[in-house]
């Protein structure tokens, strides 16, 4: 979708509205998508003294990777304990962050020069990207330095669908919605959809799956939805 938006062919289609994939609801109400966080894959690459792992060398990978980690884990916290204590908020207002990889290393008893550690990132709506990433420098510097960060992926900022009276594709739908008597609840994708590039060109997009009722089981094992919730669907 992403190149595809950049062609001729999106440009020919002159869309004006984009009506995306949703989440499944476990009770009667239907999520409504408006915007998505920004996904991060951050690796950082880690460069320190090796030797032989009997002694204790100084500005080592693994002091540095501490730091990094526990910096991070503060900030993941921090967040947690946001969800927490709002019932206001969904998982798609806050950042979340979380380590996925880690290499390095060659046998057990040699210090390595270098490691590498990759944490997924999602931006909530709220988070200035360029302090963000001032802040991370800023803890490869505090870490002591020789610490390279590398984007896996960095989506920019998109601002999110206007769920207001000035936007007419909303005001229809939510009137559709209240016609048929649907308890919408409009929320924050958690998750990283289509709808991303086509708010990026500009166009207002909202994700939708009419699923109350069902288990989010998405990617799971033995997914399923309901004969009468798909045929009300």
């Amino acid at each position: 979708m992403r190149v595809f938006i950049q062609s001729k062919d999106y440009e020919k289609l002159n869309v004006g509205f984009s009506l995306d994939e949703g989440i499944a609801s476990a009770d009667e109400t239907f999520p409504v998508y408006y915007a998505e966080r920004s996904i991060w894959h951050v690796h950082f690459i880690f460069s320190g003294t090796a030797g032989h792992g009997s002694l204790l060398h100084k500005n080592t990978v693994g002091e540095k990777l501490h730091f990094i980690l526990n910096k991070l884990m503060e900030f993941r916290q921090h967040e947690v304990k946001r969800l927490e204590n709002d019932s206001s908020l969904s998982i798609g207002d806050v950042t979340t962050i979380n380590l996925t990889r880690l290499n390095g290393g060659v046998q057990s008893n040699v210090v390595p020069p270098t490691l590498v550690a990759v944490f997924d990132m999602r931006l909530a709506l709220s988070v200035d990207h360029d302090l963000y990433e001032k802040q991370l420098n800023k803890w490869c510097e505090e870490a002591g330095g020789g610490i390279e960060i590398k984007f896996e992926q960095k989506q920019p900022k998109v601002e999110a669908t206007k769920i207001d009276d000035s936007n007419p594709f909303w005001l229809a739908f939510k009137k559709t919605t209240t016609e048929l008597g649907l308890k919408i609840t409009p929320l924050v994708f958690p998750g990283g959809t289509d709808s991303r590039y086509i708010r990026q060109a500009g166009v207002p997009a909202i994700g939708f799956s009419p699923m109350n009722n069902t288990p989010v089981l998405l990617h799971d094992h033995d997914e399923f939805l309901q004969a009468d919730v798909y045929l009300k669907g």
